[in-house]
Parts: C-alpha cells; sequence; structure tokens
C-alpha cells in the first residue's frame, strides 16, 4: 500500500518540478523512518539514492575530499560548522523552504552559536551521548554502583567487573574524550595538552576492559544481549531497547544521562557545495519539516526533534521520555561540542589511535 500524503505536501509540487529528479542522501545509520523516503519519492517525484554512515569522522575526510556527488548531508553541529568554515557547504535558501516557520526559534537561536544566522544548516534531530546498559547484566556484577553516574563507566574496578558481559565506546575521539574530560570536573570542550593526557590516562585505565570502539554495532549487541554497556547516542540505546523489547527475550536496555552531564547534540542537513541537485535537497527537506513527516521520524529513531510543530504529534512514549527530551533540571547539567582546532585535532587522532592499538 503506498504511503498516505498529506494535502498539505502538495506545497511541494512546484518546488519538484524545479529540482533535478534525484536526491543523492548521506545520513546517519538507523536515523529514519521506514515510509519517510518513500513518502518523499512519492510525493515530490524525487528518486532518492540513500548511503549511510556512523562517525562524523568518516562523513568530514568525506566532505573535505570535494566531488561528494551528495546533495544532503547530515553531519553533527560541531563538525558542521568547521567545515563550513571551509567552504564545504552552500547556504540554505530558506525562501525556497515553505516549512521552514515550523523550526523551534529557541533550539535556531542555539545552534546559530556554530552557525551564525543559520546559514548553512537546519537542524535534523537533537541527542545526547551516555551510557546504556542491560539491567540484568550490570546488577548482577554490580549490585551496589552508581548507574546514574558516569563512574560506571570510567572506575575501572566497574569496567573489570563488566568485562566479561561487553563493553563497547562510541570510535569518536571527540565524544569520548569530551565525557572523559567532563567526569573529570574538566572543561569538555578544552583543547589544553594536559587536560587531553589525564583525560587519555582515564581512558587508558578502562581500556583493557573494553571490548570494542565501534559507532552503531552496539545497537543489535545491546538489543541481543551480546554486550551489557554501550556509551552510544541516546536514540541508539532507545531503539536498542525497543528492539529488544519486541524481540521479546527478556533483554532489559536503560538509557541514561549521568548525573556528572552529558552531551547535548544537533545532527543537521547541510547542502555541499559541489551538490550536482541542491534543488532536490531544499525539496526534501520541506518535505522533512512537515510534522507528521518529522514525528514519525522521531517515533521510528527516539531522537527529540526541533520541530515546535511536530512534537504534539510525536507518541507520548518518545515525547515524555526524559531520555529523549531532557527535563530542565537535566539540561542544566548538559553541555555542547565546539569545532575543534586542528592542531589539537591532530593530536586527538595520534592520542585516540594509540588508545585504540595500543601504540
Amino acid at each position: 500500500m503506498p504511503p498516505l500524503i498529506p494535502a498539505t505536501l502538495l506545497m511541494l509540487a512546484p518546488l519538484a518540478a524545479q529540482a533535478q529528479d534525484t536526491l543523492n542522501f548521506y545520513n546517519w545509520s538507523d536515523y529514519i523512518a521506514d515510509g519517510t523516503l518513500p513518502g518523499f519519492e512519492e510525493a515530490a517525484g524525487i528518486e532518492v539514492n540513500y548511503d549511510v554512515f556512523d562517525s562524523n569522522e568518516v562523513v568530514e575526510a568525506r566532505m573535505l575530499t570535494g566531488n561528494t556527488g551528495y546533495d544532503l548531508v547530515v553531519p553533527s553541529l560541531e563538525f558542521m560548522a568547521r567545515q563550513a568554515q571551509a567552504g564545504v557547504f552552500q547556504p540554505i535558501d530558506k525562501s525556497r523552504i515553505s516549512t521552514y516557520g515550523n523550526l523551534d526559534p529557541e533550539i535556531l537561536r542555539i545552534v546559530s552559536g556554530n552557525d551564525a544566522g543559520n546559514t548553512y544548516g537546519v537542524p535534523y534531530m537533537m541527542y545526547s551521548i551516555g551510557p546504556g546498559y542491560n539491567v540484568e547484566m550490570v546488577s548482577e556484577r554490580l549490585p551496589d554502583a552508581n548507574t546514574d553516574s558516569w563512574s560506571l563507566v570510567f572506575d575501572p574496578a566497574n569496567a573489570e567487573a563488566l568485562a566479561d558481559c561487553g563493553i563497547a565506546l562510541l570510535d569518536s575521539p571527540s565524544e569520548i574524550t569530551a565525557a572523559a574530560l567532563n567526569y573529570l570536573e574538566l572543561d569538555p570542550t578544552s583543547e589544553d595538552a594536559g587536560d587531553l593526557e589525564q583525560a587519555m590516562e582515564l581512558l587508558e585505565g578502562i581500556r583493557p576492559h573494553i571490548r570494542y570502539f565501534h559507532s552503531s554495532q552496539y545497537i543489535n549487541d545491546l538489543a541481543n544481549g551480546d554486550i551489557c554497556l554501550a556509551v552510544g547516542y541516546s536514540g541508539d540505546i532507545l531503539q536498542a531497547k525497543e528492539r529488544a523489547a519486541e524481540a521479546g527475550q527478556g533483554v532489559d536496555i536503560r538509557y541514561v544521562i549521568p548525573e556528572e552531564g552529558a552531551q547535548l547534540g544537533f545532527d543537521m542537513m547541510v547542502i555541499p557545495a559541489d551538490a550536482p541537485n541542491p534543488g532536490a535537497a531544499h525539496a526534501f527537506i520541506e518535505y522533512f519539516l512537515q510534522p507528521e513527516v518529522t514525528a514519525a521520524i522521531s517515533d521510528a529513531v527516539f531522537y527529540a526533534n526541533a520541530n515546535k510543530a511536530a512534537t504534539p504529534l510525536v507518541s507520548a512514549e518518545v515525547r515524555d521520555d526524559p531520555g529523549i527530551y531532557p527535563p530542565e533540571a537535566t539540561l542544566s547539567r548538559m553541555y555542547s561540542a565546539e569545532p575543534h582546532s586542528a592542531r589539537y585535532d591532530r593530536a586527538l587522532t595520534r592520542a585516540w589511535t594509540t588508545l585504540k592499538t595500543g601504540r
């Protein structure tokens, strides 16, 4: 049965007529609803070529080489800001997006700190980074542990106790290092060499107990009970929780925004400067910002969105989950990432490689 097309989507027709008939879309894995792309193709008459990635470092390397062949890409805000400075993206033509007014002005104000005038990016989804764990496995091994604290991950004694059931960390040096700095009560955006050394010492203390570093594998592994603890993206861990519940094997997954705080981030839709079909990219952004479309994606991927008109349409299960839409008290303890300098990035990459490989 073809997806239903809300009458409001008919406004896409004039834009679709101006756009070329293919959208080349590069997005995070497990980050869209099943009906989104078929619905867009039917509503706009534009075919979609859809590729996925699982880390900001991967997409940044692709963007900086040029000639990417993509029309729409979804990097995180701090990476987008640095890439925009390098001339990687073209400005968003808001006059071509009749649904742009659905975006929450407060969220636009926040992201404008890294994208002045909201020039290059349109918010896709919001996320946090924290631990997700198998309740039964962790409680068996650490019955007295404070599971609301980053110490569950960063205390070597806890990591050792959980090593047999499996710990995974995001393969994201900037995000894991920021979490370590925050746990050490240091500035999570610091580029100080001494602070980086302290963060790496903390991570080296748990390194013998880490099963793997990966930015998407942990979703199914948590759901299947193949690992018991992962530091990952909020929606990914909640997707694992949903998959575990659907499987009916008694695997109970919990996601935590730790009491010490965590990173609050935004993923942004951007159009590469060399996009072959920028009209198709604008058409998709207009489609995405329809409240029904945005809400369906939030419900599917368990991430908060920046579309104020979509919030009432998001299911209560998602809208009322404090791990997805953090309450004010939690938000006050959270931090946002900032673009790194090239000098610091080189030092971070070297340190991360040494951490992972031991050399």
